[in-house]
């Protein structure tokens, strides 16, 4: 049996419907997952596959895509089903078709992104580990903000990059930042519901201009952490800003933690590519120390 089959025949249980599909349709856009859309004429699921090893990394994504749907904010595609076959793991999920956005789906993401940071956790953390990228993110419950992100995002980045041989110099700015983080996090966060890796890559709108986020890292932490990520890599747009601050205005003193946060996401592209994120990585945490005159 192709793995084809198999998935179709996993979709057919979950359904309680016959599916009967094409040939899968190549989809593009993922550097660590294959994409496939697999459609009969009355169904139609995106697919992602990946090697077997990998498929408690899909069985987390369909939990986080299941809380973020779970918080009626902004639309997500609804998981399926999980499994293996062929020696690969997999993942089906609705599919959904995506069109243009516009200055008003935009400030519609805005605000309905507020709404998902208002789903709350009485701690920071997750139900499980999951992936940012291709790395492990640990999700450990931690009561302590200041704690939960000097330990389980910027200290085991760190970690990572000793293990990669990723230079004692930014092992040395790293250590330093790690004593600094009480002075910068300086605010008293509560714990949001965070889509975990939201670039301008995995938001889109669908074809009746609702915005839509996919490919989570997803977890609970400071909702500024989030907001920081979409200025990263830019995309979202002066309209998006607006309305969220709108709905939800951001704390004083953002400006800088926003680098500490972008920190981490800059950290492990270093892990994953290595290449000028590793120096970029140190002129962050040269400019955070600055600040502080350490």
């Amino acid at each position: 049996m192709s793995i084809w089959q198999h998935i179709a025949n996993h979709i057919s249980a979950e359904t309680g419907t016959d599916f009967c599909p094409g040939e899968p349709h190549s989809l593009g856009g993922g550097c660590i997952n294959t994409a496939v859309q697999l459609s009969d004429q009355d169904q139609c699921w995106f697919v992602k596959l990946n090697q077997a090893a990998r498929l408690s990394m899909f069985e987390a994504e369909a939990l986080g895509l299941r809380d973020l749907a779970g918080a009626n904010a902004i639309r997500v595609p609804l998981p399926l089903c999980t499994g293996t076959a062929q020696g690969q793991s997999y993942i089906v999920m609705e599919y959904i078709s995506l069109g243009a956005g516009s200055r008003s789906a935009a400030a519609r993401a805005g605000e309905q992104l507020a709404q998902q940071h208002r789903q709350q956790a009485e701690a920071f953390g997750w139900q499980c580990d999951n992936t940012i990228g291709s790395t492990r993110q640990p999700n450990h419950w931690c009561p302590d903000w200041i704690t939960f992100w000097r330990e389980q995002r910027l200290g085991f980045q760190l970690a990572e990059a000793a293990g990669n041989g990723l230079g004692n110099h930014l092992q040395q700015l790293g250590e330093k930042l790690l004593q600094a983080c009480p002075a910068l996090l300086d605010h008293q966060p509560q714990p949001s519901l965070l889509h975990g890796d939201l670039w301008g890559g995995n938001l889109g709108y669908d074809e009746q201009g609702q915005p839509v986020i996919y490919d989570p890292a997803t977890y609970y932490g400071d909702r500024e952490a989030e907001i920081a990520m979409t200025e990263l890599f830019g995309g979202f747009g002066a309209d998006f800003y607006a309305a969220y601050n709108n709905a939800w205005p951001l704390d004083a003193g953002y400006a800088t933690r926003k680098t500490l946060y972008n920190l981490y996401h800059i950290l492990n592209h270093a892990n994953m590519f290595g290449g000028g994120y590793v120096g970029q990585a140190q002129r962050m945490m040269e400019q955070l120390l600055g600040e502080l005159r350490l």
